[in-house]
């Protein structure tokens, strides 16, 4: 019987390094050896046309809707180059996808005004408080998917959407390959360009991703992430309740303390 609900299980964390520390602690309190495969980067788009206005007349908008942390972080970024601040969004309403893009933007002095239930875009088109004809702000990811901006526009707002970064493959280096051929317990992944860039990666260096070392399970944050990676043609053990870090390491927990118990 394990001490502590992963004890000694080998999870791979596919998040970028910077944004990993919290997951990897997380899964070591509760007895896991993260195993970190970084194969993303979050870059900043060098240049967006029309953000530079947006930003200065953030009173032209009802709404400024954030759906990562990353967009936070990149808002950030293009503040600091450009002498912006976020008290600038005093001038419209802020909403947040979920409680980790909340609690990056209250460290930043701004309070989400809108959370919905569900955190994915969906939740956001469905819940959010917008009359016909209102503009909302939409920094997020290049190439994101279309069902948030679609929604909204369906319901008469005027969407200004701008991709402020982007996730690019990352290298993986021997060490994790390593890792990896040791054996694992479980694949975490936390959205669709880690579940791509696993695969890309993993059978850029002679690895089948469906058939690792220790017969891993697929761990997804939502389920996004997760048809993402049954579109890929890799079954999904476990989907967490919660689309949150935390929530995905509760689910891992109980996924394996139910296959303890059934043991």
């Amino acid at each position: 019987m394990r001490d502590l609900p992963l004890q000694d299980l080998r999870i791979v964390v596919t998040r970028p390094e910077k944004q990993a520390g919290s997951f990897k602690e997380l899964l070591v309190n509760r007895g896991a050896v993260p195993i970190s495969v970084p194969v993303i980067k979050i870059e900043p788009v060098v240049y967006v046309p029309g953000l530079d206005r947006a930003l200065k007349e953030l009173d032209r908008y009802s709404w400024i809707i954030f759906t990562s942390v990353n967009g936070v972080e990149t808002i950030k970024h293009y503040f600091d180059q450009t002498g912006g601040s976020f008290s600038n969004l005093e001038a419209c309403r802020v909403a947040a996808i979920g409680p980790a893009t909340a609690d990056a933007l209250q460290a930043l002095g701004v309070e989400a005004e809108f959370v919905p239930e569900e955190y994915v875009g969906e939740g956001l088109g469905a819940g959010l408080d917008v009359n016909p004809g209102e503009r909302v702000l939409l920094p997020r990811a290049r190439g994101s998917r279309p069902a948030l901006p679609r929604m909204l526009t369906e319901r008469g707002a005027l969407v200004d959407e701008f991709g402020v970064y982007q996730a690019v493959a990352a290298n993986w280096d021997e060490g994790a390959r390593r890792e990896i051929e040791a054996g694992v317990d479980a694949l975490t992944f936390t959205s669709p360009s880690t579940v791509r860039n696993f695969i890309k990666g993993g059978r850029k260096i002679g690895l089948d991703p469906f058939r690792l070392p220790g017969d891993p399970i697929v761990a997804c944050i939502g389920p996004i992430t997760a048809g993402a990676a049954s579109e890929a043609g890799s079954p999904v053990t476990v989907v967490a309740g919660e689309y949150t870090v935390p929530g995905l390491v509760d689910a891992l927990c109980d996924h394996f303390q139910k296959v303890e118990d059934s043991a």
